[in-house]
């Protein structure tokens, strides 16, 4: 994604699923969540796209970013780097914590975008559940485009 006009932020009236395609195509995507007191906490992660289009992401359920989704769905999307450095304008999103049933369908959006990287960090997270630090529990985030 180089170049102002693969950069799917700062393009008002842009369409919402041209977006969305964008920030699926990106190696990792920005999210930012807000605190209650509104300052922004960004997260680096990984999405896949859900067969109705909207992007996914999975992490723990116990996380912040997870508490913060549900006390406050928007969110702010952007295409960044590995260590998170914004490679663009965020764009505006609704976050929707998924249920459990909808795991194996963001799983397989993920393994589609992300192959063997993601089949390798799917088996390091078995390991340590194994070995008793993560407890399983893993939430799909749903991600809707919105301006």
């Amino acid at each position: 994604m180089n170049g102002a006009q693969d950069t799917p932020a700062g393009a008002r009236g842009i369409d919402a699923g041209r977006v969305s395609g964008l920030l699926a195509r990106a190696r990792y995507v920005q999210l930012t969540t807000f605190r209650r007191d509104g300052r922004a906490v960004p997260t680096p992660v990984w999405v896949g796209r859900l067969p109705d289009g909207r992007l996914v992401a999975v992490t723990e359920a116990g996380l912040g970013k997870v508490k913060r989704i549900r006390r406050e769905p928007r969110v702010q999307l952007v295409p960044c780097t590995v260590r998170g450095t914004p490679r663009g304008r965020p764009v505006e999103a609704r976050a929707e914590l998924l249920g459990d049933d909808a795991l194996p369908a963001a799983d397989a959006a993920l393994v589609a975008a992300y192959g063997w990287q993601y089949r390798t960090y799917r088996a390091f997270e078995r390991l340590l559940q194994r070995l008793g630090r993560f407890d399983g529990q893993r939430v799909a985030i749903a991600l809707t485009v919105t301006g």
